[in-house]
């Protein structure tokens, strides 16, 4: 697995036009920021020494790595005492977000499979170099530690929190690659900025994070830590509940697309709600004792008219025996490049589409696909159907094939023996709407690329 390397959030903010006083305050509009692809040359984490191929093999990489960070998460049922260190990966997209007053700019990934908001923080026991100043909690007026019985300290799981002999908390998180960080559990006022350096921004006070003041492992000086978009109690979703009422969406321009100099669209609020002609919507599944994944129910995928049902004989350990075995079945995740499907169904998956694509199927150079085929633009590959509660979700060519070499193209969905996800590039060119008040996802066909 590649080492996990960090950042903090996602991207530059471009049209942030909520204004709001205080956390608590009603929702009056929403506000919107750019996500920026990881291998885009407006990302920090950018490397021009890597060809395009070298980049595109690299994203698909991250993928398999997602998918031990998931297998191996902690998750908790009523009866545990005992909860796990946290496993994390890679995300793919950055944006941008200050902390404190007078604002700091940090920098990072979004997440959407992770809770907990952190960030380097002076005195540094033990920091990695990074390129941005640390932020320094003494120069900050709102800054303040949280005590031992602040509602931030108790959602740490017991292996993650501790009480300080001053009465504040600590916190001491673990990922998979051995990277850790720890530090005091503070709040402060974060402050997202409009990409043009104009007076539009929003703050949001009182946030909990963590500030890390010992933080090693693989991490990457272009950035500062992490703010997780999950559905757990501490993420800035979760935290900015009251004035965002639980909406968010996102549009993610096709993977085809990640080289050039756009960006995503990442927005809260009032902006993130997915209405209008073409929306779909399928419940959002929470599992109680780990409410940190986004689960959908897949219930099959349509290949011309060979339709092809859900199953999966390993059952996943984060999906609990009340859900059954096909309720809330495959993650949604932003941070993740490729679909992961159960063996069997992918195995039926590509022998549907190997029986209606007449092209010449050829072995795949980067040695990750099962179905690959040689481009050419009389290729004909066909919509297939993703059949999820309540939603049909049509997926074109740029949603199931993506382009490895100049020569090849292969299917983007992959087999996995114990979680399926389903992944960002599946979701590319649809408005993807998260409503976490009324535990639905909605898609909306759209064009991730206009206003750019």
């Amino acid at each position: 697995m590649e080492n996990f390397h960090f950042l903090l959030l996602s991207s530059l903010v471009t049209s942030l036009i909520f204004i709001s006083p205080t956390l608590g305050a009603p929702l009056q509009q929403g506000f919107t920021t750019n996500l920026i692809h990881r291998d885009s040359p407006l990302s920090p984490l950018y490397n021009p020494s890597l060809d395009k191929w070298e980049r595109v093999r690299k994203s698909f990489h991250r993928s398999f790595s997602r998918i031990n960070r998931y297998s191996q998460a902690s998750y908790v049922s009523p009866n545990d005492d005992i909860v796990s260190p946290v496993k994390s990966a890679k995300g793919e997209f950055v944006m941008e977000v200050s902390i404190g007053t007078p604002p700091v700019v940090q920098l990072g990934i979004v997440d959407t499979g992770s809770d907990l908001i952190w960030t380097q923080c002076q005195p540094c026991v033990k920091c990695y170099k990074q390129k941005l100043p640390i932020f320094n909690p003494i120069k900050s007026s709102t800054y303040k530690v949280q005590p031992c019985n602040s509602k931030a300290c108790h959602y740490l799981d017991p292996s993650q929190g501790s009480c300080t002999a001053r009465d504040t908390c600590s916190y001491s998180y673990s990922y998979g690659d051995h990277s850790h960080t720890s530090g005091d559990m503070a709040s402060d006022t974060l402050t997202f900025t409009s990409q043009n350096g104009g007076n539009n921004a929003t703050s949001f006070p009182s946030v909990s994070f963590g500030c890390g003041q010992d933080n090693t492992g693989s991490f990457m000086e272009d950035g500062s830590g992490l703010i997780g978009l999950g559905g757990g109690p501490l993420s800035l979703v979760s935290q900015l509940s009251s004035s965002i009422g639980g909406k968010f969406s996102y549009c993610l321009i096709p993977f085809s697309n990640q080289g050039n100099n756009l960006t995503s669209k990442i927005s809260f609020g009032t902006n993130g709600v997915v209405s209008g002609r073409g929306v779909v919507s399928t419940p959002l599944i929470i599992n109680k004792s780990n409410p940190t994944f986004y689960f959908l129910t897949l219930e099959a995928i349509t290949v011309a008219k060979n339709r092809v049902s859900f199953s999966n004989t390993k059952r996943s350990p984060l999906v609990s025996d009340d859900y059954g075995s096909n309720e809330g079945n495959i993650i949604i995740d932003s941070g993740t490049t490729l679909t992961l499907l159960p063996e069997d169904m992918f195995t039926d998956l590509v022998n549907a589409l190997s029986q209606v694509i007449q092209g010449k199927q050829v072995d795949d150079p980067t040695g990750n696909f099962q179905l690959c085929y040689q481009a050419s633009e009389d290729l004909n590959i066909p919509n297939i159907t993703a059949h999820f509660t309540d939603a049909d979700l049509q997926l074109t060519p740029v949603n199931t094939f993506v382009k490895v070499s100049e020569d090849v193209v292969c299917f983007a969905m992959i087999p996995a023996d114990s979680m399926a996800i389903f992944g960002n590039v599946a979701q590319g060119n649809y408005l993807v709407g998260y409503d976490l008040e009324e535990g639905t996802v909605s898609f909306k066909p759209t064009d991730c690329t206009e206003g750019q």
